[in-house]
């Protein structure tokens, strides 16, 4: 099969041809259809992730269909179409239980999948897994619950943008949040995730909806997407805009970007009783300083967000079938396609902003 390789940090990927081996007990083989470029595979490729096996293949957003299922396999067969998921389940603990996968505290060790191997070979060298995903690959190998089926007529290119940004932006919003119809929610950087927040406030029923940014083509888009509000976080008087907004301010403040004075703008833009939900990755060692008479005074909130707190095997297909309602419109987050072999064209295109999501298509 053919993958980008990551050999070493802040060095273009190289894309070659590398050996997979058959999937395992409870594993399935998956041709992989499509792809997303997403800010925690750059983080990785440019060194700012923290250590991480090394060689491995990318990508933690991604889409396609079964081609063989190992030993023990029971809810897939070959054909089936599926949406790859980076939380692996044990399904026995009380996280697992309570749909919390993403939280499970027994997941494989990263690089690795449950047996402590790996699948994919170079030249006779082992090849590391992005969590369980590797999706900047034409195959993968995955455990059976890291394979979501859904249904056959949902297209595989938006269906891969479900496997991260659209649940991790979207589950902020509606369940680590846990906004309510009418509530005031302002969505802080308008990537792929914070778009998906926007979206996710759109189906609750939030109002306003304030999207923040410095770029006035994302702000426009977001705008397209139901934002009630657009704000310029560039200008002198963002936070009040901010706060005329929301009638004095915000109930929620998603943080789509993990920047210190952005943060700052949104938990000073919250109403009392706020809430300010943390979802991007701010660095290794980075720290963060928050005035904490607002938690006592106000009664305000800071949480973090992991994927959305949301429990794949039932929210991706909700998120299929509000797609196919025309309730979700992720076609329009995807603002350019690459093949795999401009993997470095797309990552640098998103280290500058210039995409909400770029998609590898296989």
């Amino acid at each position: 099969m053919k993958a980008a390789i990551l050999i070493r940090p802040r060095e273009p990927m190289v894309v070659e041809d590398i050996d997979l081996d058959a999937p395992g007990p409870g594993e399935v083989h998956v041709k992989v259809a499509a792809s997303g470029v997403c800010h925690s595979c750059l983080h990785t490729a440019d060194g700012t992730g923290g250590d991480s096996p090394l060689p491995i293949v990318l990508g933690d957003e991604g889409s396609g269909i079964v081609e063989r299922v190992g030993p023990g396999v029971t809810s897939l067969v070959p054909g089936d179409h599926v949406i790859l998921s980076w939380a692996p389940v044990c399904g026995q603990c009380d996280k697992c239980r309570s749909g919390l996968p993403s939280l499970c505290p027994n997941q494989p060790t990263f690089g690795v999948l449950r047996d402590g191997k790996v699948r994919m070979h170079r030249n006779g060298q082992d090849v590391h897994h992005f969590g369980t995903v590797s999706s900047y690959a034409s195959e993968v190998v995955v455990p059976e619950d890291c394979a979501i089926k859904i249904r056959p007529d949902m297209p595989l290119e938006a269906a891969a943008l479900i496997g991260c940004a659209v649940t991790t932006g979207a589950g902020a919003v509606i369940n680590t949040a846990a906004a309510r119809p009418g509530d005031s929610v302002a969505v802080f950087g308008c990537g792929g995730i914070g778009m998906s927040a926007v979206i996710g406030a759109v189906l609750l029923g939030a109002y306003p909806i304030i999207a923040v940014d410095i770029v006035p083509e994302r702000l426009e888009a977001a705008r397209r997407l139901g934002a009630t509000h657009v704000v310029n976080s560039r200008d002198a008087d963002a936070l009040q805009q901010i706060r005329d907004a929301a009638g004095g301010g915000v109930d929620h403040a998603i943080m789509g970007i993990g920047i210190e004075s952005v943060i700052q703008l949104a938990w000073a833009s919250l109403a009392p009783r706020g809430t300010c939900v943390m979802i991007p990755f701010m660095g290794v060692g980075a720290t963060l300083t928050i005035d904490p008479l607002l938690l006592i005074r106000f009664e305000n909130r800071l949480i973090g967000s992991r994927y959305g707190s949301a429990d794949p095997a039932r929210d991706f297909p909700r998120f299929v079938d509000l797609y196919m309602a025309g309730r979700l419109p992720i076609d329009e987050l995807i603002t350019k396609r690459y093949p795999l072999s401009e993997i470095n064209e797309a990552h640098r295109a998103l280290a500058n902003g210039e995409n909400t999501r770029g998609l590898i298509v296989f």
